[in-house]
């Protein structure tokens, strides 16, 4: 991929603190990655697998927190959501405390230089943030294997990781992910036509710790 700000801090602290601004103002928390339908896949799986509602579950790159919302009003009540940007961490806490969530942990912190707090994790959730890691400017190739270092140390062996990507193919994440992993289930997700042949949009994959 070529290099983007999409990559990067800077630019993530400042969408977010356009959207606390907005939130502050219009009480939007802004949107939903992958939209809606991404949200009804992760939690229609848990449910299929029958994962105990008292699961740890560690959404990487949480934005605004909506997906922890939605898992809270769900039933699961062990969840953690970290971000790398303070504003998407303070967005997410106003959003928690409006939907009168108290059981969602929210914290400030780099997937990449997890803290040891960051551990014991029987589901990992990311929608868009490995995308993201793929981007950054700076040694790209390097993030995206410490991203699966860091994933190896927070994700309990058998955990499951649950991937949405919009960058990435099934083959390309099945290598990315290859080392410590092996692939359980693709999800499905929206189809399109073009040019007389049928793709997806976005990728939905849940891998399994070995």
């Amino acid at each position: 991929f070529s290099p983007s700000a999409l990559g990067t801090r800077p630019h993530w602290d400042a969408a977010y603190e356009r959207e606390l601004q907005a939130f502050q103002e219009t009480g939007d928390a802004g949107e939903v990655w992958f939209g809606e339908e991404s949200m009804v896949r992760v939690i229609r799986w848990l449910e299929k697998q029958q994962v105990p509602p008292d699961s740890p579950v560690l959404d990487i790159g949480t934005g605004n927190g909506l997906l922890l919302v939605e898992l809270a009003k769900n039933g699961y009540t062990n969840l953690t959501g970290i971000d790398y940007s303070p504003s998407a961490i303070q967005l997410s806490e106003k959003v928690r405390e409006r939907e009168g969530m108290s059981n969602i942990k929210l914290l400030v912190e780099d997937f990449l230089a997890p803290s040891a707090e960051l551990s014991g994790f029987h589901i990992c959730i990311d929608k868009g943030t490995f995308d993201a890691v793929s981007l950054n400017p700076d040694n790209a190739v390097g993030k995206r294997k410490q991203y699966v270092r860091s994933l190896c140390s927070v994700l309990k062996p058998e955990g499951f990781f649950l991937i949405t990507s919009c960058n990435w193919t099934k083959e390309e994440l099945l290598n990315e992910f290859r080392e410590g992993f092996e692939i359980l289930e693709e999800l499905p997700t929206p189809k399109f036509c073009f040019g007389g042949r049928i793709g997806n949009s976005v990728t939905a994959l849940v891998f399994q710790r070995k």
